[in-house]
């Protein structure tokens, strides 16, 4: 699934139009995006973990010439699975639906700005 088939998937799961679905989802990104450039972890029960991992220098090679080079520091997102996705997906091996869509249904209007949720969610 690409973002576009996200969006598509959660304006239908979600009765909104594409345009709304698009601009939650990449409101969602974008958080989630300048929580992990802060360095700070993202976590989100029984789904998964992202966190960013500090590397040091290190000295690798050059896949073409062999000779070794230094590797300078850098930091990587890393994504840890979740218990109960780690389960779902084995449980379910070779089937195409691996989990039930949400129940929750999210409600947006644009003159207050405000949102709500049904008592499922």
């Amino acid at each position: 699934m690409n973002k576009s088939e996200l969006i598509e998937a959660f304006a239908q799961n979600q009765g909104l139009p594409t345009k709304t679905a698009a601009s939650i989802v990449n409101a969602i990104l974008d958080t989630m995006i300048e929580t992990l450039v802060r360095g700070d972890n993202i976590e989100l029960r029984g789904f998964g973990s992202f966190i960013v991992k500090e590397y040091d220098t290190y000295t690798g090679r050059n896949p073409k010439t062999g000779a070794q080079i230094l590797v300078k520091p850098k930091k990587l997102p890393f994504f840890k699975v979740g218990k109960e996705l780690r389960k779902s997906i084995d449980a379910n091996r070779g089937e195409r639906f691996l989990v039930q869509p949400s129940t929750c249904h999210i409600e947006l209007t644009t003159q207050d700005a405000s949102s709500s949720a049904n008592e499922d969610c």
